[in-house]
């Protein structure tokens, strides 16, 4: 079994999300902020997770801080932000820091197993994404400039 399978991050409450009810599905992990300006990739992440949602694709934003001071707002704000502005029904999580010392586990495995340009491990910024297969192994890390719409085809061709 997949070490993904034994993260367990909090959800927007608090609560433990245990990534083992993820097992079988697609998953796409975003670091995200609502004063980015990435931040309107919202609409192309809730049009995947729309598209392909019933077909076993989990999108999961992690919002952080960590950029610009770009996530300044309480857990409500946050999931307010992503309500009102882009319809987002994706689950949105607890914030939390994606490089440091106080980095949450979920980062702290996402970039021992994919690391980005240069083969930098740490986040560069807002918005980058990981994409996890149905078995729990992160097939591609993807910068904030990749588009949700380019990722697709890889999406659809995971959950063949």
């Amino acid at each position: 079994m997949s070490k993904f399978y034994s993260l367990s991050p909090k959800d927007k409450a608090g609560n433990p999300y245990p990534f083992k009810d993820l097992e079988g599905k697609v998953v796409l992990i975003v670091n995200t902020a609502s004063k980015c300006g990435f931040t309107p990739q919202y609409e192309g992440l809730e049009e995947l997770y729309k598209k392909y949602k019933d077909q076993g694709l989990v999108i999961l934003g992690f919002p952080c801080n960590q950029f610009g001071n770009q996530e300044p707002g309480s857990q409500d704000d946050i999931q307010e932000f992503c309500k009102l502005n882009y319809g987002v029904s994706f689950p949105i999580m607890q914030k939390i820091d994606v490089n440091g010392k106080n980095e949450d586990p979920v980062y702290e495995y996402l970039k021992s197993q994919k690391s980005g340009a240069l083969g930098l491990t740490r986040i560069k910024w807002n918005f980058e994404k990981f994409l996890i297969d149905k078995n729990g192994k992160v097939v591609e890390r993807y910068s904030s400039l990749t588009k949700p719409s380019s990722i697709d085809s890889k999406i659809s061709e995971l959950l063949k």
